[in-house]
């Protein structure tokens, strides 16, 4: 796969740390050209991804930006301009609002909801939105530049860390479908749902037993018996946005080592 991205303007919103980062690094080491890293706050964080991404050979170029507001999005679209195309644009910037007793309806607000959906699922939208013109330049000869949206198991299972959290993904993987439809044929849009991500995230929310713990209980419960790393997902992920895939489109790829196999509604799909 090495070389598979060779030139290649790429977009990365939510990249300073986790899955962003993973994607940012990963086209990087395939050849791309330039890598627009959008954060939201960790700025040290980001500057690290981006001398990764440097590392590899490519220029970054690091965009300090909150998806959910619109005007911002377009600043992160125009960080790319200067290169005249976007070849791909990954949304994998997301938030939750903590509420893991999803029978405790109190523990959610009207404001939980909008805030969550403004960044999963309006947010995504905007970056398309913003982004398409440069999108539609986009692309090689025989593949169309690429969408793809970080979507995510709760969209089908109803699990996670809220109602909120899950609905809104559930909402990102139908979008998904509509703009797949909407931006053909220049540009392709599909979604990965992955399941657990063992990064140092959890450790910010839990305690090191606690995160050992869970990362036991994973590896336990899945077909797989694996905790998947940002590397692993964003393997996959990057395989959406990549010439193999170029026939495809309105796909969701599930990466979660098998866990949505316990699930009667995936069963039932």
């Amino acid at each position: 796969m090495a070389g598979d991205f060779d030139g290649w303007v790429v977009t990365v919103t939510g990249a300073s740390t986790g899955l962003g980062r993973a994607i940012a690094v990963e086209v990087a080491r395939r050849g791309a050209k330039a890598v627009v890293v959008n954060f939201a706050r960790s700025a040290a964080e980001a500057e690290e991804t981006a001398a990764e991404v440097r590392a590899l050979g490519a220029e970054a170029v690091l965009v300090q930006a909150d998806v959910g507001d619109d005007d911002a999005c377009r600043r992160i679209a125009e960080a790319a301009a200067p290169y005249g195309r976007i070849d791909a644009l990954f949304n994998n910037a997301g938030i939750t609002r903590f509420a893991p007793r999803h029978e405790d309806l109190d523990a959610l607000t009207g404001d939980d909801f909008l805030d969550v959906y403004r960044v999963n699922v309006v947010g995504a939208y905007q970056m398309v939105r913003a982004a398409r013109s440069l999108l539609e330049a986009g692309g090689r000869e025989r593949v169309a530049a690429a969408v793809v949206n970080t979507s995510s198991i709760t969209a089908v299972t109803g699990i996670g860390s809220s109602i909120a959290y899950a609905a809104s993904k559930g909402a990102l993987t139908t979008m998904t479908l509509s703009l797949a439809r909407a931006l053909g044929p220049k540009i392709r849009v599909n979604a990965v749902c992955p399941g657990f991500i063992d990064t140092p995230w959890f450790g910010k929310v839990q305690t090191e037993d606690e995160v050992r713990e869970l990362r036991e209980r994973v590896r336990a419960s899945t077909p797989l018996r694996a905790a998947s790393t940002a590397q692993d997902v964003a393997e996959a992920t990057v395989f959406l946005a990549s010439p193999a895939a170029r026939h495809v489109t309105g796909e969701t790829l599930l990466v979660d080592a098998g866990t949505h196999l316990g699930f009667a509604p995936r069963l039932a799909r």
